[in-house]
């Protein structure tokens, strides 16, 4: 696509690009580089986020008087992908992303004040308690109780699927408090201190072989009722508008088209049939032009729909089609690289990646062999990281049901 800045974007552009020649270093952006799933290294991440909101760039999606820039909708579009080309790692999403559009929009000016601040410096991390062992797309017929207890919920249940959960002090999740009615109401939306009595945490590992999900466990959990955002049984509203935000509404072409770029290099060099490069195998050649064509066409629509969110418009279903649309490239995207990578793709080299998590029963070589690149050991990780794609933050088929009730009315 063709990008016509204007004067002032270029100079934006060019500020920005300057930040990064100085603050991003070698070091962050190999672990960004690096990445095996959406998640990167979390201390790499930390100290990313940390150089990032010295300047004043943690969160610019957020409200000026919170902590967010003034800037137009070009320039959020540029920084993010000037972050991306460069190869920086990603932020954790669940606090600056997630939860912190919540707590602005239905948080009392104590939460607002207390929590705002800290998840900006990363004093207070966040994890996501949502789905359950019964209820992942299906999220309303959750079942983790909170019983009242004067100013208290006693909250007992499970949790499972939850990142970064022996990373972060405080969880965000939905508990129900009250089981008449549909099952979305009766629903709250609280957050709990990781460190109280009563939590267990179980890591759960992944094909991969990394442990970034886990099980969590709340026997008894002591938690104000002033931990509650939003109102008491009407959580469902509080959870639905932080899905938007978790699906939508952020910038994944800019990813996906350097993803697609390196692709195309690895391949111009990689053999594939006959002893000619893989590039020119025409099988490969028009799966990855047609993932290229995708990434130009998820472009368009994330303008429309950012521009749409710059004049106060609500994301509505478009954040559906665009998780739909972006997860669904993403593992085609991978699999190509996948095919790229060749027989080393094959080989498990967990050590020279910068995993989202610790990796299980795993000794790497003694002296750091590596068989091939190290964006073929990157590439296996990637693509079976990659399959969770289409399943979290509501599984595509459920998105595609939202669309055809809201978009086509059936």
């Amino acid at each position: 696509m063709d990008y016509d800045w204007s004067e002032a974007d270029k100079a934006f552009r060019n500020e920005v690009r300057a930040f990064l020649a100085e603050k991003l270093t070698p070091e962050i952006s190999t672990a960004g580089r690096l990445m095996t799933s959406v998640y990167s290294d979390h201390e790499a991440s930390l100290e990313w986020q940390r150089i990032l909101h010295e300047r004043g760039w943690a969160a610019p999606q957020w409200p000026v008087e919170y902590g967010g820039c003034d800037w137009s909708l070009t320039q959020h579009y540029i920084f993010s992908r000037e972050l991306t080309l460069a190869g920086a790692p990603a932020l954790s999403p669940m606090g600056i992303r997630m939860v912190a559009p919540a707590l602005i929009a239905f948080g009392t000016d104590e939460q607002k004040n207390y929590f705002l601040p800290r998840i900006l410096t990363g004093e207070v991390f966040f994890c996501q308690g949502y789905s359950e062992p019964e209820a992942g797309s299906d999220l309303a017929a959750l079942s983790m109780a909170a019983v009242d207890d004067g100013d208290d919920f006693l909250c007992s249940g499970s949790k499972i699927w939850t990142t970064h959960a022996t990373e972060a002090n405080w969880i965000f999740g939905l508990v129900r408090t009250s089981r008449e009615g549909r099952k979305q109401q009766g629903i709250t939306f609280i957050l709990m201190d990781m460190t109280a009595p009563g939590i267990e945490i179980r890591p759960l590992v992944m094909s991969s072989g990394e442990q970034v999900q886990n099980q969590i466990f709340f026997d008894n959990v002591r938690v104000p009722k002033s931990n509650v955002l939003g109102q008491i049984d009407d959580g469902w509203t509080v959870a639905k508008y932080l899905l938007v935000h978790e699906r939508g509404g952020g910038a994944m072409a800019p990813a996906l088209q350097a993803m697609a770029e390196n692709i195309a290099t690895a391949a111009a060099t990689q053999p594939g049939r006959d002893g000619k490069p893989l590039s020119a195998d025409p099988h490969f050649a028009a799966q990855l032009a047609d993932a290229r064509i995708r990434t130009e066409v998820l472009e368009v629509l994330e303008f429309r729909t950012l521009a749409a969110m710059a004049t106060g418009k609500d994301l509505g279903s478009s954040s559906s089609m665009l998780k739909i649309l972006s997860t669904e490239l993403s593992q085609q995207l991978t699999e190509l690289a996948l095919t790229a990578a060749g027989p080393r793709g094959r080989v498990y080299q967990p050590h020279a990646t910068a995993p989202g998590g610790p990796i299980a029963e795993y000794t790497p070589p003694p002296d750091g062999y590596l068989s091939g690149e190290d964006w073929q050991a990157v590439a296996p990780l990637r693509y079976f990281n990659d399959r969770a794609g289409s399943i979290y933050a509501g599984s595509n088929e459920i998105q595609r049901n939202i669309l055809a009730k809201a978009a086509l009315g059936l």
